[in-house]
C-alpha cells in the first residue's frame, strides 16, 4: 500500500506560454569551415514550456513556419547601445529550435537550449561591445517574453552573465 501511494504524484502544471532565461553567454576564438580565424559567441537560456509543443519538425511538409528562434543585434557605438542595421554582417537570422515532445501526461519541457553564433567578419573596434535581445515561439503560436542578454565585449574572451 505505501509502495502504490509513493508513486503517485500530482502532476505540475505550468502555463502554455514558453518561458526563457538568460544564462550565459561565452566568447571564443575559433575557425570557421574553411579554417578561418573568427570570433565565436555561445549564447546559452533555460526554457520552460507547459504544454510542450516547442520546436518545428524539418520533415513536417507545408510547413511555412521555418523559424522559432528570434534575435535582435545591438552594438554599442558612442556609449548607447542601437539595434545594427540590415546590412550589418553580424546581424543574426532567425533559428530553429528542433521538434521536442515528451510521451506520457507530464507534457511539460525544461532544459536548457545553446546557440552558437560566428563573428567571420568581426574586426576589434570602439564598438565591438554587443547585446542581444531575443525571444521564442511554440508550435501553438505562443510567444515567449522577450530577454536580454548581458552587454558582452566581443574583444575579451571570457564567460559573461547577468
Amino acid at each position: 500500500m505505501a509502495l502504490m501511494l509513493g508513486s503517485c504524484h500530482k502532476i505540475v502544471q505550468l502555463p502554455e506560454t514558453p518561458y526563457i532565461k538568460f544564462t550565459s553567454f561565452a566568447v571564443f576564438d575559433t575557425t570557421d569551415i574553411l579554417f578561418n580565424n573568427c570570433k565565436g559567441g555561445r549564447l546559452k537560456f533555460y526554457f520552460e514550456d507547459g504544454n510542450g509543443d516547442l520546436g518545428l519538425n524539418a520533415a513536417e511538409t507545408g510547413e511555412t513556419d521555418t523559424t522559432n528562434l528570434f534575435f535582435t543585434l545591438y552594438r554599442k557605438t558612442n556609449g548607447i547601445m542601437t539595434e545594427v542595421p540590415d546590412n550589418d554582417l553580424m546581424k543574426p537570422s532567425g533559428y530553429r529550435i528542433p521538434y521536442m515532445e515528451r510521451t506520457g501526461q507530464n507534457k511539460i519541457l525544461k532544459g536548457t537550449i545553446a546557440v552558437t553564433f560566428f563573428y567571420e567578419f568581426y574586426e576589434p573596434a570602439d564598438s565591438d561591445v554587443i547585446k542581444y535581445k531575443f525571444y521564442i515561439k511554440d508550435r501553438a503560436d505562443n510567444y515567449s517574453d522577450t530577454i536580454y542578454t548581458c552587454e558582452i565585449p566581443l574583444s575579451v574572451n571570457s564567460v559573461y552573465t547577468e
